[in-house]
């Protein structure tokens, strides 16, 4: 990515962080009103599933029957977690059934097409971000041999003992360690959790609880997956880190964010 097409991505990604930074699903009237700055307050609108009654003004979580009739935007409008850095909410992008590299549209929040992948490889386990983080200066100090942090959310993978097929999600994921990647100068750190009362891999602390395979799998994918046959790998992997070293990087990744971000 050029160093224009990156601060357009940072500014735009600023603009919208803006308009859903209340994490209750304000929108920006139009494309056009976010650039200029401009944005519209939108009332929340609590609807009674059963009566389909409409109450304006009125919290939209408040129990059964209560619904947010706005979609909040999955970077910037959803919660880290329910007990960060330690238990994390993920966002999935993509599962170990898909051949395509989905990612979410930073201005819309939707998920997209990224591109299809390229080799035969596919992700050992779910993958996505966490809500409101940010690799930037904190998350690459702590990758002496990065040049930068890569500019998007942190990125986490979720081990899970049932299958789950469908990304879109939100997942709570309990940290246990991470890879030190490095993309191209950029520090991309992958952070590696657990599901969350998961039967098989719940109890898990650290990634020393895990199979070794398990994180051999992760390695060989994110080393080999942008892999062209005769050339040299963009990327690297500096390390393998337990969960000690994992929570510094989900807190410096939250602290980018707010300095990034937060107004």
């Amino acid at each position: 990515m050029s160093a224009w097409l990156r601060r357009e991505s940072r500014a735009e990604s600023a603009r919208c962080a803006r308009s859903y930074g209340n994490g209750q699903g304000a929108l920006f009237a139009s494309r056009a009103g976010m650039r200029a700055g401009r944005s519209r307050a939108i009332v929340p609108i609590e609807v009674d599933i059963l009566t389909k009654r409409q109450t304006p003004g009125r919290s939209t979580d408040r129990g059964r029957g209560a619904v947010n009739q706005f979609r909040p935007h999955p970077w910037h409008g959803l919660e880290v977690g329910p007990d960060p850095p330690e238990v994390l909410h993920a966002y999935i992008e993509i599962t170990p059934f898909d051949l395509m590299k989905y990612e979410v549209d930073k201005v819309s929040g939707y998920l997209r097409v990224d591109r299809p992948q390229r080799s035969s490889a596919q992700h050992p386990t779910l993958y996505g971000f966490v809500p409101r983080t940010y690799c930037g200066e904190r998350v690459r100090g702590l990758a002496p041999r990065a040049k930068r942090g890569d500019g998007d959310p942190l990125d986490i993978c979720i081990l899970s003992e049932r299958a789950i097929v469908r990304n879109e999600i939100i997942v709570r994921g309990r940290v246990i360690g991470g890879l030190q990647m490095i993309d191209g100068g950029e520090a991309d750190d992958k952070i590696i959790s657990v599901l969350e009362n998961d039967y098989v891999w719940g109890g898990a602390r650290n990634v020393s609880d895990v199979p070794a395979v398990l994180v051999e799998r992760l390695q060989h994918y994110f080393l080999t997956y942008k892999l062209v046959p005769g050339q040299r790998a963009p990327a690297r992997i500096a390390s393998v880190y337990g969960r000690v070293h994992a929570l510094k990087v989900v807190r410096a990744a939250m602290a980018d964010y707010d300095d990034t971000f937060a107004r």
